[in-house]
């Protein structure tokens, strides 16, 4: 989230009741069960944990277009197009919000910001804004000098009748009218340096410094606007308005009644510059590119059942226009948009954040955080791991992970830390290897930071591991089960052990039945601090229907093969040196495989431990598990599915499709599959999935099966010590 977190600590309470009446009544009557769950635990959640706000990025990508904007790119293409048709449709569901073109990232490569659109509403359900629009790509009527000198005069004269000082002049910019004011009672210094100064160039023309986005005039009480005219389509044009960095909402709204009545002359009106103030009386929702998608930074919301109205409205709209949250592969497989689904959480105003109000509350978080790995993978992308986009703090250095646990007990032993204290104590260990604070499972770079100019010192943690909710009601579920967690830690005082999951972590917790194992044990925990999670809501959470499976029956015994978790490395140079490019290189390659059996009967079978399954020829351990339904046997498999053209270990060979066989020492018959990365026939899929049903046949087709005579079969080979762990078996140690 970018600057959109309230002020609440102004307001009286009474006030509470009208902020939400306008866009947020139908909420407070919702009907269906789902939401009916989500408003109980909002009521407990906020009654032990008063204030907890909760945001959200998400990103939406045209699923069926292999044009590169949709593949890897952040720009080109049709993607502006589409965010603002998007734009347009939540224009018009908010009729007196404005509309303003602000800056978006800059990476290095990358000569001038991103484009970044806003959307700037009133949350008491009064327009903001009743103004000429922004154009939004449509067509209006045309603009001519008449108009705009006008336009000049009225805005000149609406601005001295607030008493504030000001001064009109000219430049050779591309913006050359420009009018330079303070909004307190300190003269305008006239020298040739200010002129200097206040004839700069647009910010959108401008590369962001390295420092960050900051208003030099502004922050000496001088702001400047600058106005001209933009050719916006069909050789018309319309008027440009660049706004400074206002203090606050108040000089903002003051401004914004002030330019209504003189845009009022003009037909069309274009608001750019940097980004507006944000408190509790407004919210603030941005459009912005990403690699391969769209980005939508929400405006926050006080509790999970605003959140998931306006999801749900988010979600229609987004699929009006074209844009999907989720991908179909060519072999069937669904993945998110990928673009990821960040959650933020904070308080009403930055001052306010739980994180920062409630002693020992942000230590506790990663403790618990670290002490079940099922909240950072279950539900993350497909690329997790210590150089992924969001690694744990015991996926980097052990030097590191030792250090932290010291950087706790200091944080924890403080009775009220500073918000400075808590960051600079435990900001370097949420960071990944580069020391890169952004990229971070737990990210706490706008918590209290000094270095990040505007948007540092927010009161927030940003919770990165969790990849594109498919629907509105999944994400809404991962927000209560984010909140509900604070809010449980926040009442504990029960102390908690830093747990060091050595290599366990990514060998047992790659699989996923130690994940819902582990899940279970947080719903457990929730459930004994009185915040538990609803039937439909740990439904929504656990159901993975596009998932990658399958499972087949044979004699008695039932075979799951699933896809499970793998931890791509880095390839290449050192990380500073990836640091600087706009991507960087893994060997994604490797796949790994969780293969489970059952009986089939729901009573025990004895003669259940005797069952073989062979991997490639290769005899595959098994571990012996229980869970709700009884008995089970499983094993992990690591290879690799396929030649990189840059990767690590050439040595090693591809092993698909892989061969299973499934057999009993007291049965005649095995059961012989073949795992397949593609169409099993070899040849090319003639395009697409055209839908999900589509896509789960093609996944269906690439698993066959077939029966064997058990006497023909060779002795399974037992596979080297070194391709054993304690959860399964790495063949790329298997060079047969």
């Amino acid at each position: 989230m970018v600057s959109a977190w309230f002020r609440f600590d102004e307001l009286l309470s009474s006030t509470l009741v009208v902020v939400f009446m306008g866009e947020f009544a139908s909420v407070q009557t919702a009907s269906d069960p789902f939401s009916q769950e989500i408003a109980t635990l909002d009521s407990a959640i906020e009654s032990r944990l008063p204030g907890l706000w909760v945001g959200a990025e998400p990103t939406f990508t045209v699923r069926d277009s292999e044009q590169p904007e949709w593949l890897s790119e952040a720009l080109g293409g049709d993607k502006e197009r589409l965010a603002w048709r998007l734009m347009a449709r939540l224009h018009e569901r908010h009729p007196g919000a404005l509309v303003l073109r602000t800056l978006g990232r800059q990476y290095p490569g990358e000569p001038h910001p991103r484009w970044s659109i806003g959307l700037y509403e009133s949350r008491d359900g009064e327009p903001l804004w009743q103004g000429p629009p922004d154009p939004l790509g449509e067509a209006f009527d045309p603009l001519d000098d008449k108009r705009l000198i006008a336009f000049m005069d009225h805005l000149l004269h609406g601005l001295s009748t607030l008493g504030w000082p000001i001064h009109p002049f000219k430049t050779q910019d591309s913006l050359p009218h420009r009018l330079v004011f303070r909004v307190d009672d300190q003269p305008l210094q006239h020298s040739e340096e200010a002129i200097a100064r206040w004839s700069r160039k647009s910010l959108h023309l401008e590369p962001i410094p390295l420092s960050g986005l900051v208003d030099e005039l502004a922050a000496e009480g001088e702001y400047l606007l600058a106005i001209g005219t933009r050719d916006c389509g069909d050789g018309e044009a319309c008027v440009v308005l660049e706004l400074p960095d206002f203090p606050d909402v108040a000089c903002f709204r003051a401004f914004v009644k002030i330019l209504e009545p003189a845009a009022a002359l003009l037909p069309a009106l274009i608001l750019q510059g940097f980004p507006p103030p944000v408190d509790a009386g407004v919210a603030w929702t941005t459009l912005t590119p990403d690699p391969a998608v769209i980005e939508i930074n929400q405006a926050p919301y006080p509790d999970t059942l605003r959140f998931l109205a306006a999801s749900r409205r988010l979600y229609a709209d987004c699929e009006a226009v074209g844009l999907s949250p989720y991908r179909l592969q060519y072999n069937g497989t669904e993945s998110d948009s990928g673009g990821g689904g960040q959650f933020t959480l904070g308080g009403a105003s930055p001052p306010l954040s739980p994180f920062l109000t409630c002693a020992g509350l942000l230590p506790r978080l990663i403790r618990y955080w670290i002490a079940h790995p099922a909240l950072s993978y279950a539900f993350g992308p497909e690329y997790l791991g210590g150089s992924s986009q969001s690694p744990r703090p015991d996926e980097g250095l052990r030097s590191l992970f030792r250090e932290l646990k010291l950087a706790l007990f200091l944080v924890e032993r403080e009775a009220d830390p500073e918000p400075e204290f808590i960051w600079r104590s435990l900001a370097p260990f949420l960071a990944d290897a580069s020391g890169n604070t952004h990229r971070s499972d737990l990210n706490i770079e706008k918590l209290w930071n000094p270095y990040l100019p505007g948007r540092g010192r927010q009161g927030l943690v940003e919770f990165r591991a969790f990849r594109m909710a498919p629907t509105p009601e999944r994400a809404a579920a991962m927000t209560l089960l984010l909140r509900a967690l604070v809010a449980m830690l926040a009442m504990s005082e029960a102390p908690l052990e830093l747990v060091d999951w050595g290599d366990e972590l990514h060998d047992r917790f790659a699989l996923p039945h130690y994940l819902a194992q582990d899940l279970q044990a947080v719903f457990s925990d929730l459930e004994a601090a009185g915040l538990g999670l609803g039937e439909r809501t740990r439904q929504v959470l656990l159901e993975e229907p596009a998932r990658t499976r399958w499972q087949v029956d044979f004699s008695g015994c039932r075979l799951q093969i699933e896809r499970a978790l793998e931890f791509w490395p880095l390839v290449g140079g050192d990380a500073e040196v990836q640091e600087s490019g706009g991507s960087r290189l893994v060997d994604a390659s490797t796949a790994r495989w969780q293969l489970l059996l059952r009986p089939e009967a729901t009573t025990e079978d004895p003669d259940f431990a005797a069952w073989q399954l062979e991997v490639d020829g290769v005899r595959l351990p098994l571990r012996e598990e229980r869970d709700e339904t009884g008995v089970l046997r499983l094993g992990g498999v690591r290879l690799r599915e396929f030649e990189p053209w840059i990767g690590l270990h050439p040595g090693v060979k591809t092993r698909m499709p892989l061969t299973l066989l499934l057999r009993h020492p007291q049965l005649p018959q095995a059961l012989r599959l073949q795992l397949h990365a593609w169409q099993p026939a070899g040849l090319p899929y003639p395009g697409l999935p055209a839908d999900r049903s589509e896509a789960a046949a093609r996944r269906e087709e690439r698993l066959t099966r077939e029966s064997v005579d058990a006497a023909s079969l060779n002795a399974a080979v037992d596979p080297p010590l070194e391709a054993i762990s304690g959860y399964g078996l790495d063949l790329r140690w298997w060079l047969g």
